[in-house]
């Protein structure tokens, strides 16, 4: 497998070049207590129009808890990210510690709660939370190979706690959305400068892009009442741009 590979298709009798290879990072399966399916999905379809080529990875951890996504009330029972995972990914899913780094351009990552429960521990400790180990790694080396990272909705908050200036970071720019009754999740906000690191307001659909830092975020179902073109709408946008600075 080759970095540098080149292909072109064609899209609409449009001749494009698809010359990034991506991973992307599940959290399990369902808004709740995984990935956000939604998000999920846009992404794979928008990496499968933009990239040349994507692989998909999860933790093989216990998820921090199940949830039944009708009530919203936790479920006794025990269930597996990566299992979980594998729902999304048809079965074509690999442990997140065999993830190479070198092997691709770019890593991507969907919210749901899953980013803030399984991948961190956000969703309960707020800005006293932790970030799971291979994830915190796997986020280092892209940075440290001064490749692009993408994050999506709540996921943005696992990289600002990875590269705040209190963790010893540089401290990125990056969105979580913006403030008010439409934005529920926005005590996010907080946290993400608390730890060091500069917020830009964005509008549903809109991308943050950090130059320097090569990381690239957008706001998703941070917004209540976004629908499902909308997302998809900002996945794409969020791909898009990740292209087009890979190709630069």
């Amino acid at each position: 497998m080759h970095a540098n590979r080149t292909l072109q298709t064609t899209i609409f009798g449009k001749p494009q070049l698809r010359n990034f290879r991506a991973a992307v990072i599940l959290a399990g399966n369902g808004v709740y207590d995984g990935s956000e399916i939604t998000e999920a999905v846009s992404m794979l379809i928008a990496l499968s129009k933009h990239a040349s080529e994507y692989k998909i990875f999860a933790p093989n951890i216990p998820q921090a808890h199940v949830v039944n996504h009708i009530t919203g009330e936790e479920q006794k029972e025990t269930r597996n990210v990566l299992v979980e995972s594998a729902r999304i990914a048809r079965g074509n899913i690999s442990d997140l510690k065999t993830l190479d780094s070198t092997q691709f351009d770019a890593i991507l990552l969907p919210g749901g709660f899953g980013a803030a429960k399984n991948l961190s521990t956000f969703a309960f400790k707020g800005a006293e939370m932790t970030v799971n180990e291979d994830i915190q790694k796997v986020l280092q080396d892209f940075h440290k190979a001064n490749k692009v990272i993408g994050l999506a909705c709540i996921s943005p908050v696992i990289a600002a706690k990875v590269f705040g200036t209190q963790s010893g970071g540089p401290g990125v720019t990056l969105t979580l959305g913006q403030k008010g009754e439409k934005w529920p999740y926005n005590g996010s906000i907080d946290a993400a400068t608390s730890f060091g690191n500069t917020h830009k307001d964005t509008e549903l659909g809109e991308v943050c892009v950090d130059e320097k830092n090569k990381i690239y975020t957008t706001p998703a179902y941070m917004k209540e009442d976004a629908k499902p073109h909308e997302i998809y709408q900002g996945m794409e946008r969020l791909v898009r741009e990740i292209a087009k600075a890979i190709k630069q």
